[in-house]
């Protein structure tokens, strides 16, 4: 039954309208509506109500059609295909490049099937062939099938709201995939199934971009899309982070077809959607595949400070040295995985750890040494600091020379913040800089040196009378001489 059930889809999605229009009003069905809508309707009846009669209905119709072709020339095809296998009708098959499916084939790919009717509209084939939209490769999502290749959402009509419809199924194969993997969060399976939109631009590989309004339905219930950063700026618009949506929970996760409902405003600019098979990785795991493939060598990285600190003949200025800091510019801790960009051209170093984890939270893939793209497959690991982290345990800077050599900057311990400063002493033997003696030994009746502060005004001869009495003995009470003829204003 279930090799017929497979057989009944395969030929319905070679159906043409009038086919698929005959076959629903056998049962009773509407016949209204666009093609993609009576595929729908008729893949719905196969699925859940296809009983003999159904079942001979579409065998006949599928034979009427091929019976009017079987006089007519095949398309050339090679000497070496097998005979007992039925060639894919032309309106079905578009001009696509993929390859020829066999009805009779127990393992089908039911997304290449399905795909052809995403907008409800077949893709027109060309004689031309147009470059395809590509997306960026994404670090934490290992592709493992492509469901869907990136197509152009076309709107229906000049309404704002677009809807646009795609029908797939998933092969048996991806079904366990799905079940067997492990679980990333409660309810969050690793391998998933995904949809990117993007813009329609095929000059360059193209980020994640949500178009306005954006809305996924899943079979009979609405995907959840990631909401905008809340900004703390005033003037700038939130931001709204675009990535991969998962739809594997909302799916049939067996042989049934799966109806993805897009709905997107139409504002201008135009958006391609894809959907993929993907397998999510964790930071820790991406961690992993960076020491097992970016590590570079430390004689490698030695020739690159030789290179950085060699002698410009143009400039009037000699580096001898450079300084490089072992605390991560990150999170202000020592460094554990020493990790920067080939691209950069700095040698300061970043954590690999914490560098992997905020982008798992927020993936920005910039460089907190130079703010430039700092991307996943552009990351290396120092190998020449990684074996001067473990050599130098006690600094927390350490200096590259010219000849690719190091050696450790040690901190100067910061002197002790008292009432002692450097002065001058005036009248005693020692000229070389040392510190007169403190106060307190003056007064434990030890003899000290006249001290004389250079930042008052030293030309009154009282304030000198008055260092010579305080000195000889305890002060005593000031008298205020005033001439003869004048009185105290107090």
């Amino acid at each position: 039954m279930a090799a017929e059930l497979v057989e009944a889809k395969n030929m319905v999605m070679s159906f043409r309208v009038s086919d698929l229009q005959m076959l629903l009003g056998f049962v009773g069905r509407s016949k209204s509506g666009l093609k993609h809508e009576l595929v729908t309707r008729a893949l719905q009846l196969v699925q859940f109500d296809c009983s003999p009669e159904v079942f001979k209905k579409i065998k006949e119709l599928y034979e009427t059609r091929y019976a009017k072709k079987s006089t007519e020339p095949l398309q050339q095809q090679p000497s070496h295909r097998s005979s007992d296998t039925l060639a894919i009708h032309p309106s079905y098959d578009h001009g696509s490049s993929l390859p020829k499916t066999s009805l009779t084939a127990p393992n089908i790919d039911y997304p290449v099937l399905y795909d052809k009717y995403l907008n409800g509209l077949s893709r027109v084939p060309s004689k031309i062939s147009k470059p395809e939209v590509r997306l960026v490769k994404l670090p934490f999502f290992d592709v493992v099938d492509e469901l869907l290749k990136p197509t152009e959402l076309v709107p229906q009509n000049n309404e704002k709201l677009q809807d646009s419809p795609c029908i797939f199924a998933l092969t048996p194969r991806q079904v366990e995939l799905i079940r067997n993997s492990r679980d990333l969060q409660p309810g969050i399976k690793s391998v998933q199934v995904v949809l990117r939109i993007c813009y329609t631009d095929t000059s360059c590989p193209q980020e994640d971009q949500y178009p306005p309004n954006i809305a996924v339905k899943v079979n009979h219930s609405f995907c959840s899309v990631p909401g905008y950063y809340p900004s703390n700026k005033p003037g700038v618009e939130p931001k709204r982070p675009c990535r991969p949506i998962n739809l594997t929970n909302l799916m049939y996760l067996s042989s049934a077809t799966n109806r993805i409902t897009v709905t997107w405003g139409n504002y201008g600019k135009s958006y391609s959607v894809g959907l993929y098979l993907v397998r999510q990785l964790t930071s820790a795991e991406l961690l992993q595949r960076l020491k097992t493939i970016g590590v570079k060598h430390p004689e490698l990285c030695k020739t690159l400070v030789k290179e950085k600190l060699r002698l410009d003949p143009d400039s009037e200025i000699a580096t001898t040295g450079v300084r490089v800091s072992l605390i991560c510019p990150l999170v202000k801790m020592r460094l554990a995985v020493p990790c920067r960009a080939e691209t950069c051209a700095h040698l300061q170093c970043f954590d690999a750890v914490f560098y992997l984890q905020m982008n798992e939270k927020k993936p920005t893939w910039m460089c907190p040494v130079c703010d430039k793209p700092a991307p996943y497959d552009q990351l290396i690991i120092d190998g020449l600091l990684s074996k001067i982290l473990t050599e130098c345990q006690e600094a927390d800077e350490i200096e590259f020379l010219v000849d690719g050599s190091w050696c450790p900057i040690k901190i100067e311990k910061e002197r002790s913040c008292s009432p002692q400063c450097p002065i001058l002493v005036l009248g005693s033997s020692d000229v070389n800089g040392q510190l007169p003696p403190t106060p307190s030994s003056a007064e434990n009746g030890k003899g000290g040196a006249e001290v004389v502060d250079l930042t008052l005004d030293s030309s009154s001869e009282e304030e000198e009378e008055e260092d010579e009495e305080e000195e000889d003995g305890p002060p005593q009470k000031r008298r205020c001489s005033y001439e003869k003829g004048l009185l105290s204003a107090c």
